[in-house]
């Protein structure tokens, strides 16, 4: 009777031993089960984010390149400007030096809008008779060439652009490091059900834990 109380004792032991270790077993895969859950969510925003800032990056560096194009083609209108209105100020020059009004008066007529404010402030210096008025319209501040500040303004445009191509591109490449390190989680949440030894899973899934730890908080941060 005692033998058969002792083994008894010992299968109600082993059964038990049994059933903590399924209990075990069980609280760890409904871990692993919850990992994958929010690798695999995680993961697609992550990549579906980065997909996102590379699509900006390319529309910035695309509207940069336009509004360069566009600034180089209204530099050269200011160019072409200036020099007409060096060329017409040198002609009226030489027609008022000559006393030739008629010839002087039709180049005024045709001096650009923006040129005739410069140039009847100049006149008023009394240029031809006074040694210290500046030398042509040009170098009076009511000189503007609205082209030339176009293309300024086109310029500093472009480079806003350009440097938000940057920013995009950056926070892109951020979102797919995460997104790699994300993978990493998944790899060693699938890796852990290869062992039998319960201490050597919950090792594998305390690393998964903290690399997702991390990649979240990366993913908190990123772009800011």
């Amino acid at each position: 009777m005692p033998e058969h109380s002792s083994t008894a004792e010992i299968a109600k032991r082993l059964q038990e031993d049994k059933d903590t270790k399924k209990r075990g077993n069980l609280a760890v895969e409904i871990v692993e089960g919850l990992l994958l859950a929010v690798v695999a969510v995680t993961t697609a925003w992550s990549g579906y984010q980065s997909a996102v800032w590379d699509s900006k990056a390319v529309a910035s560096y695309g509207l940069s390149s336009k509004l360069r194009v566009t600034s180089q083609g209204a530099e050269t209108t200011a160019g072409q400007q200036m020099l007409y209105d060096s060329t017409t100020f040198d002609e009226w020059l030489v027609a008022a030096q000559a006393g030739n009004t008629s010839l002087s008066t039709f180049l005024e007529r045709r001096f650009r809008p923006e040129y005739k404010i410069a140039f009847d402030a100049w006149i008023k210096t009394d240029p031809l008779h006074n040694a210290l008025a500046p030398p042509g319209p040009a170098f009076m501040p009511q000189y503007q060439n609205a082209s030339a500040k176009h293309a300024l303004q086109l310029d500093q445009e472009s480079t806003a652009a350009y440097d938000a191509g940057n920013h995009s591109r950056d926070v892109g490449d951020e979102y797919v490091r995460v997104t790699v390190l994300l993978a990493v989680v998944l790899f060693l949440t699938a890796l852990s059900p290869r062992f039998d030894i319960r201490n050597v899973r919950l090792g594998i899934i305390g690393v998964a834990l903290v690399v997702l730890a991390y990649s979240l908080f990366s993913l908190a941060t990123v772009g800011g």
